[in-house]
């Protein structure tokens, strides 16, 4: 048996978890960009009504060039911070020293950043 299993186990779950949170904002980034994509070409590729056109180009709006990037590079950086906090975990689980509990920031300037993409794309579509 392992010792200190049951921790490693957890440090696992953990690991996973962090693992499919990266991998669902990443894809909701693709999501965000494949449809900025999908309206500026429709605006381009519209009828020669410029009040249509200039509608659709709103549609985009000023976040629309970057928020699907920003989200796609705040999931890949997740999956990173998990990777290494996993690896750190899991030595100290078998290190027989006694550790104290380290610091969270890097998961709470990752998380503050995504709260802050999701506050302002749900301004904007309230607002647009």
């Amino acid at each position: 048996m392992i010792r200190g299993y049951s921790d490693h186990a957890a440090n696992e779950r953990t690991f996973l978890a962090w693992v499919r949170t990266g991998i669902a904002v990443i894809a909701f980034g693709f999501v965000v960009e494949k449809f900025n994509l999908f309206v500026l070409t429709m605006a381009s590729a519209s009828s020669p009504d410029a009040g249509h056109r200039l509608q659709l180009e709103r549609l985009s709006g000023l976040l629309g060039r970057y928020d699907g990037l920003m989200l796609i590079l705040i999931g890949m950086a997740l999956i990173i911070v998990a990777a290494a906090r996993f690896m750190r975990t899991g030595r100290m689980i078998d290190d027989q020293e006694v550790h104290s509990a380290s610091s969270v920031r890097a998961e709470l300037i990752l998380s503050a950043a995504l709260a802050l993409i999701v506050a302002a794309l749900s301004t904007y579509l309230v607002l647009g």
